[in-house]
């Protein structure tokens, strides 16, 4: 897969494996990767990832770990033995958290013959702005945070973070390697729901991001293909 398809994640939010399998294949061609989040893995288990993973697709585990070091290494090694491409923690987990998932899932990966998954650090939500990082006692901008989480991330040896579009040119400035997963995008016209730091697909990929998760303007498209296929044709432009 080349070209735009290769950089869209789509997100595979719906309540149970079958819905999920049936939109995946209808989608098969037309993303990179399709993401396995909180809702799907909660009604359908790990089940619903192997079964991905056996058909031939590339999956984003974002359960964003967050807990005690030994506890998300353990998480990790066994996203690893899903065969997951990508997955995710909280950078907020901090440093220990970080190294230690990253030294398990590596040992794991060569001692068991497993294809290593790449680690994403989730920085500061896009549903979050300045105000609220104020309530949970987070001090300064959600810029100035998301590159200070970046930066333990990236110094911790994990492969890249995940971070709304508006922080995409700031991190690439900062950290030209880093891969940049950004949610928060939603094509023109389409409501932005609890979103409150987005872009279009097509401008954060203008921007730099490595790749774009998109999830309800598809899912709750009349037509997911077609939806789809916009999006595809807006992010080549």
């Amino acid at each position: 897969m080349s070209g735009p398809a290769n950089r869209l994640i789509i997100a595979l939010d719906v309540s149970g494996q079958e819905a999920a399998l049936q939109l995946a294949h209808r989608l098969r061609g037309r993303a990179g990767l399709f993401k396995v989040g909180s809702q799907l893995f909660t009604a359908a288990g790990p089940d619903v990832v192997r079964a991905l993973v056996q058909r031939g697709e590339r999956i984003l585990l974002d359960l964003k770990f967050h807990d005690i070091p030994q506890t998300v290494a353990a998480a990790g090694v066994e996203a690893a033995r899903l065969g997951v491409a990508l997955f995710t923690v909280h950078a907020s987990g901090g440093p220990t958290m970080m190294k230690t998932v990253r030294d398990a899932v590596r040992e794991a990966s060569v001692k068991e013959s497993l294809a290593q998954p790449q680690i994403l650090a989730v920085t500061v939500l896009t549903s979050l702005r300045s105000r609220d990082l104020e309530r949970v006692r987070m001090s300064g901008p959600v810029q100035q945070q998301v590159l200070h989480l970046a930066a333990l991330a990236l110094k911790c040896g994990l492969d890249g973070v995940v971070a709304s579009p508006l922080e995409i040119e700031p991190i690439k400035g900062t950290f030209p390697r880093c891969l940049v997963v950004t949610p928060g995008v939603r094509p023109a016209g389409f409501p932005r729901g609890d979103q409150e730091r987005l872009l279009s697909p097509g401008e954060a990929v203008r921007r730099g991001a490595d790749y774009v998760v998109v999830g309800r303007p598809i899912l709750e498209a009349p037509d997911p293909v077609q939806a789809a296929e916009a999006i595809l044709k807006e992010m080549q432009t």
